[in-house]
């Protein structure tokens, strides 16, 4: 480790101590994720359960009303973020797949936030470009196919409240993304959302060390 180096490599031991410590979980998220667990290794694309409690925490700081989420998998960042909103808050998430969706449907239910949750199946660009010129989010979150990233980024900074805020998940793509022998098009997409987020003048960002590498884009 560098001198003065600001950061602390996660040896699996630290990782236990802090899913133990550093974040409040409960029954109910447990059993989504040992539910979604049943998948087999997709269930890899779950979020990390303080990362969900991270953006709990950041939506309700912000006073979030209006919510969107492209890729919902199992419902496990639905859920957390739901949670947060008032009663008449509101949390559009848009995915593909009725069959993982499904999963988070019965779990929503159950934690009583299936109110507050539309869920759109279907292409997400298409949902969002859809969407009228004044629906105005204050948060969102970004955790689907990485090529279309910034058609995301895009349709949804445009709708977003100034101060908003915009959660993007796994931008450090396990390293990928810092490792030059990577060129699939998935790294390529994530290289050049990084890039261009760091200088966009529309907005204050910060990437976090968190789970697969976190991005929060606040807008100007």
């Amino acid at each position: 480790m560098a001198e003065h180096a600001k950061y602390i490599s996660l040896t699996p031991k630290i990782y236990q101590y802090l899913e133990a410590h550093g974040h409040n979980g409960d029954p109910i998220r447990a059993e989504l994720a040992a539910e979604t667990a049943k998948l087999g290794m997709i269930s890899a694309m779950q979020i990390a359960a303080e990362q969900g409690t991270f953006m709990g925490l950041l939506a309700a700081a912000i006073g979030a009303r209006s919510c969107v989420e492209v890729g919902t998998f199992t419902g496990y960042s639905a859920l957390c973020v739901a949670r947060a909103l008032p009663a008449d808050g509101k949390l559009l998430c848009c995915d593909i797949n009725d069959q993982w969706t499904s999963v988070g449907r019965r779990f929503w239910e159950r934690a009583g936030v299936a109110n507050k949750i539309t869920l759109k199946l279907g292409p997400a660009a298409d949902t969002l470009k859809a969407l009228p010129a004044s629906h105005s989010f204050d948060f969102a979150f970004i955790d689907a196919d990485k090529t279309s990233y910034a058609i995301y980024y895009e349709e949804i900074l445009k709708r977003l409240r100034p101060s908003g805020l915009i959660l993007i998940d796994n931008v450090l793509w396990s390293g990928a993304v810092a490792d030059d022998a990577k060129q699939d098009a998935d790294t390529q997409a994530l290289r050049k959302l990084n890039d261009f987020i760091a200088k966009d003048p529309r907005v204050e960002a910060v990437m976090l060390g968190i789970a697969d590498g976190l991005t929060i884009v606040r807008k100007k």
